[in-house]
Formats: structure tokens, C-alpha cells, sequence
């Protein structure tokens, strides 16, 4: 981070060109940015603020960004008239073909909810050896669908925001808690299970296919939120005059792609209730969706540490709650699980992962408030091309 005692002591009070030992300092990030929005973001993550633009006769940001922009050598641009800067007509078909390419990569989610569909389909006509094949086949081309829609397209993370460390293992810890936790609390309290899960929503350990099935289908919604969340905030940056503004206009986006996806999430949820035999609300799948909405938000924008602990946590609160009831059994342990034998009692196994993914979506919703808000975050997050 830019140390800014060092810019006050490069621009003396009286300076001719105040703005000059800022270039100097800056030189490869004004000369690597394309426009000078590239700039504004570069300078923002150096933690210069619109006041510390004011030290350099400028109102904010934008303004110095603009100046340094236009002070860095370019190359003679071969425009044409009526076009901006370095543009030529050759671009028209590129722009058109990037469109062509967007659309599939926009469509790619549907894959997931249509292949897990199907094998939901396939495991109801099934028995025996054939069942398990049928449901083998079935995970597997699942997961490589979820797999190819969080590497291209709105959900994946850019090149240069490599994580250190993937988020992917916890996700499924949490969505295997969704089709396994609930059946096996819910015995567990009650004394057993009495024998392993047999794929069925009625035995020894029943499981929940309803989760399984509307997160896939939600992979749609959660593309097309983030994509328009990608596009707003791109465009929002293009339009602000400052960075408090660009943070107050993006904050109502941000609050509003979330709520857009929990709206198509709930519908989804209710479409596929008739068919599974399920509650059309489910306020578990609502706050999981939510939870791991937020997480991804964060990881494309390249903010990775957040969402991987807070899933960690998460995962970690969900095991814990149904070890502790199983732990009870033990001699002079029962004080251990009449918490959550308590909860489950009151509002069933299902206020489980309820609070656990709530309390994760929730603080993982303010962080985001605070770190997409800043021009910085989207310097590389573009709507796919």
C-alpha cells in the first residue's frame, strides 16, 4: 500500500506539478490501464482517497485518474472519426462475436438442474444394482456440469485472481449436509439410525433430494444475478464522480442482485415441491442458496478468504450439531446434546442449517457491503466475454 506521508514529501507545499511525483510513483499502472476508470480503481486499492486526491488540486479520485491517464505516452491511436481512441470498424464484428460467445456461456448453467433432473428421474425407476449405477452416473455428470459453469462465464474466477486456497471442498461438505444432515439428526434424536442410507426418503436414514435439485436449478438465477450485478457495477463506475458515490450507488445493486436470486430461489423452490413431496418454502434451502450465493460473489471478485472461512465455519457448526447429539450417549455426556435435541424439538432438524447458514450468509452479505463497494474490487471483474 502506498504510504502517503511519502506522497506529501514528494509534493511540497508550492509545487508546480503536484501530480508529477504521482506519476512517477504509478508509472506501470498507468501505462498498463486501457481507460482511466483502470486508473481510479489502481489508485483506490493504493489506498488514495478522494481527500488524499484533494492534497493534488483534484475534487476526487476520478479526476486525478483522468489527468494521469491523459500525461502517459501513448502510441499514435488509427481511429476513425466518430470513434473513440484506438477503436477501428474491425472492432464492431469482434464486439458482435464476443456477444455469440456470452450467450452459451449464459445458457451453461442449465445444464446442472437438467442433468440432475434427469437422474433424479432415473434413480425413481430404478432398483437395486442398477439404482446405485444410475445414481453413480448421475453424480458424476452433475458434478462435471458444476464443474464447467463455475469455470467459464459469470461465476469463474479471472486468471489473475487465482484463489490460494479453493472453497469448492466446503461447498460440498454443505450441500452434503443438505441431502444427508436432517435425515440423520432427526433419527439421531430419536435414537438411531438403525442401519446406512439406502437412497430412499423413507428408511433407516432418509435423504433429501429437494436440496439437490433446486440448487442445480438455481445455477441459472445465480449466473444471470451475477452477470447483472457484473454489468451494473461496470457501468456504475463509468458514470461516478467519486468513490463515496460509486460505493453508495453499488451497495443498493449488490442488495438487490441477492434479492433477486432468493426471489427465483423460492420459486424454484415451490415449481419442484409437487413433484417431490416436499413444503413449497424451505427456509434451509433459502439461506444455503443465499450463503453460497454471497461466497461466490466474493471469490470472483477475487476476495477469497472471507467465504472459505466463513463455509469452514459453517460446514464445521453443521457436523458439530449432530456429533454432540450422537456424543450425548456416551456416560455422563447427556448435557451435551440437549441443546440441539432442544432445537430440533422446537423447530425441527431443519433450524439447523437454517441458523448455521444464515448467520454465514448474513455476515458474509455485510462483508461484501464493504468490499464490492470500492472501485478496486471491479478493476478486473468484466461481464464475460
Amino acid at each position: 500500500m502506498t504510504d502517503l506521508s511519502e506522497l506529501d514529501r514528494g509534493t511540497p507545499p508550492g509545487a508546480a506539478d503536484p501530480v508529477k511525483v504521482l506519476l512517477h510513483r504509478h508509472r506501470e499502472l498507468c501505462e498498463r490501464a486501457v481507460d482511466p476508470l483502470e486508473i481510479a480503481a489502481g489508485l483506490e486499492a493504493h489506498g488514495i482517497t478522494d481527500r488524499t486526491a484533494a492534497r493534488f488540486r483534484h475534487r476526487d479520485v476520478f479526476s486525478l485518474a483522468e489527468e494521469l491517464y491523459a500525461r502517459v505516452p501513448r502510441d499514435s491511436e488509427t481511429g476513425t472519426p466518430g470513434q473513440p481512441d484506438g477503436a477501428s470498424g474491425a472492432d464492431a464484428p469482434s464486439r458482435e462475436g464476443s456477444a455469440r460467445r456470452s450467450v452459451p456461456l449464459l445458457l451453461l448453467p442449465l445444464l446442472p438442474g437438467l442433468l440432475c433432473a434427469a437422474s433424479l428421474i432415473a434413480l425413481s425407476r430404478t432398483h437395486g444394482q442398477t439404482r446405485l449405477y444410475a445414481a453413480a452416473a448421475g453424480v458424476l455428470a452433475v458434478a462435471l456440469a458444476l464443474r464447467a459453469t463455475v469455470r467459464r462465464g459469470p461465476l469463474s474466477v479471472p486468471a489473475d485472481f487465482a484463489p490460494r486456497a479453493a472453497t469448492s471442498s466446503w461447498t460440498w461438505c454443505l450441500v452434503g449436509y443438505a441431502v444427508l444432515g436432517d435425515g440423520l439428526l432427526r433419527t439421531a434424536v430419536t435414537g438411531g439410525p438403525d442401519g446406512l442410507p439406502d437412497g430412499t426418503t423413507d428408511g433407516h436414514w432418509p435423504l433429501a433430494l429437494a436440496p439437490v435439485l433446486v440448487l442445480t436449478l438455481a445455477c441459472l438465477p445465480a449466473t444471470w444475478t451475477t452477470h447483472l450485478f457484473l454489468t451494473v457495477a461496470r457501468r456504475k463506475l463509468t458514470t461516478s464522480r467519486g468513490l463515496e458515490d460509486f460505493a453508495a450507488s453499488v451497495r443498493p445493486v449488490l442488495l438487490g442482485a441477492v434479492a433477486l436470486f432468493l426471489g427465483a430461489l423460492a420459486a424454484i423452490v415451490a415449481l419442484c415441491s409437487p413433484f417431490l413431496g416436499t413444503a413449497p418454502v424451505s427456509p434451509a434451502i433459502l439461506t444455503l442458496g443465499a450463503l453460497l450465493l454471497v461466497a461466490r460473489l466474493l471469490t470472483v471478485h477475487g476476495f477469497t478468504h472471507a467465504p472459505r472461512v466463513i463455509l469452514r465455519l459453517t460446514a464445521v457448526a453443521q457436523v458439530l450439531a449432530v456429533a454432540t447429539v450422537f456424543a450425548a450417549r456416551l456416560p455422563g455426556c447427556t448435557a451435551l446434546g440437549a441443546p440441539v435435541e432442544a432445537l430440533v424439538t422446537a423447530w425441527g432438524p431443519a433450524a439447523v442449517p437454517v441458523l448455521t447458514c444464515g448467520a454465514g450468509a448474513l455476515v458474509l452479505l455485510v462483508h461484501a457491503s464493504r468490499t464490492l463497494t470500492r472501485a478496486s474490487a471491479h478493476l478486473r471483474a468484466e461481464p464475460p466475454r
